[in-house]
């Protein structure tokens, strides 16, 4: 899940940028170590000769001003976290990956940090924090509220969020929101969350909103929209294109995108949804993804 002050990541995170692109990056099914990138001057898409550095999938994406994170992932679990260059889409491997392996994890960033948060195994609250000047790792001593997988992230200029996902007791899902102000990485959780408890959803945000899209169970169209001026939550009365979950999410200035995912009868997609934020309708890309993906994540440059 990613911003320029709203990545996400959104498992998955959104993100935000100008006349930059957007990237899907990674998923199953097969395991891929693909990086497909949406130029939103129009639309179109490209692959990078240069993927991850190893086919992962459930992992987590954030961005700063300059390159596109991918973080852990499964096949195997792992605490890799791959950085992509937005000058020439180059990638290079950091020294320090995350605190431990773990997947279904999702990301968001501030304009001077990425976060990578929550995932499983073992089922963890921790919320790893990267610098962007020097890509060194903290981990915040406040986590989320409690261990979940499969949340969707997205960020304003002055917080991050962890949306939904599924823990380990009961009620198994749940539609709870986190939210980190990055003045100082405190803690606080919405009183009001998603409008249905999921997991396996996107999150992408433009300036004002950040957006939670898709999940199960049931497989659902559902976009819940929160304003970040009083953390409100509507939901869009127009949703996916078709219900679907294991989505990834990004954004540009003007626009959140839902890449890809599981439908309930035709399985994995390359589907992309286009959300104009102008008046949230909804198209859908002409070309989508280069193959039909799940567990992707996403994230993107100005």
């Amino acid at each position: 899940m990613t911003l320029f002050h709203g990545f996400g990541v959104f498992a998955s995170s959104g993100s935000r940028g100008a006349a930059g692109a957007g990237y899907a990056v990674g998923g199953q099914i097969p395991n891929r170590d693909t990086v497909d990138k949406f130029l939103f001057s129009n639309d179109s898409r490209t692959t990078l000769a240069t993927g991850l550095s190893s086919p992962r999938y459930q992992l987590a994406g954030f961005a700063s001003a300059t390159a596109g994170y991918a973080a852990g992932g499964k096949s195997p679990s792992t605490a890799t976290v791959d950085k992509f260059l937005f000058s020439d889409d180059s990638r290079t491997t950091l020294a320090t990956g995350l605190s431990s392996a773990r997947y279904q994890m999702t990301g968001f960033a501030s304009t001077t940090a990425g976060y990578a948060a929550g995932g499983v195994f073992p089922w963890t609250a921790t919320v790893d924090k990267f610098l962007f000047s020097d890509d060194s790792r903290s981990t915040l001593a406040t986590g989320l509220s409690f261990a979940r997988r499969g949340l969707a992230g997205f960020a304003s200029a002055t917080a991050g969020y962890a949306v939904g996902g599924r823990r380990v007791s009961e009620p198994v899902m749940v539609g709870t929101v986190d939210k980190f102000l990055f003045s100082d990485d405190s803690r606080t959780t919405l009183a009001t969350g998603l409008s249905s408890a999921r997991y396996m959803l996107a999150g992408f945000a433009s300036a004002t909103a950040g957006y939670a899209a898709g999940g199960s169970p049931p497989t659902t169209t559902t976009v819940d929209k929160f304003l970040f001026s009083d953390d409100s939550r509507s939901t869009l009365a127009t949703g996916l294109s078709v219900a679907r979950r294991y989505v990834a999410g990004f954004a540009s200035t003007t626009a959140g995108y839902v890449a890809g995912g599981n439908e309930d009868v035709a399985g994995t997609v390359a589907t992309v949804d286009k959300f104009l934020f102008s008046n949230d309708s909804r198209t859908t890309l002409a070309t989508g993804l280069s193959a039909a993906v799940r567990y992707a994540t996403g994230f993107a440059s100005q």
